[in-house]
């Protein structure tokens, strides 16, 4: 497997390794877990609880769209060290954002998605080259 695919494979994690932590803290939070209902249980989240929440829904969000640039990169056959760079930028600044949600760092986080939405049009900028 190349680079941008384990990319694609961690970043295809990442939303459950934040659904497991936000678990955690949501089964601290209300002494359980309620497995019926789980959403419902997390719109009443407050805190890192209800930032993990968002975290993971934003990790789906952009899975999507770096999917897209890597099957663009990947059809083309094309990118090389370079789509290796942006791909590995794109990962860390996924699990930079991840963290930055929980730790309650907003400017930083919103400093790190653009980087990692960069990192994205530069995987489709190398597929059209």
């Amino acid at each position: 497997m190349n680079l941008p695919l384990w990319c694609l494979l961690i970043t295809a994690l990442l939303p459950f390794w934040l659904a497991f932590w936000g678990s955690s803290v949501r089964r601290r939070e209300f002494g359980r877990m309620d497995n019926h209902h789980p959403r419902q249980q997390y719109a009443r989240m407050e805190g890192r609880g209800a930032r993990l929440w968002a975290a993971q829904q934003n990790a789906w969000e952009a899975l999507a769209l770096f999917t897209a640039a890597i099957v663009a990169v990947e059809t083309v056959g094309s990118g090389g060290w370079l789509a290796d760079v942006a791909c590995v930028i794109f990962v860390v600044a996924r699990i930079g954002h991840g963290l930055c949600y929980a730790l309650d760092l907003a400017t930083l986080r919103s400093a790190i998605f653009v980087v990692g939405f960069l990192a994205v049009l530069a995987l489709f900028a190398i597929a059209l080259l």
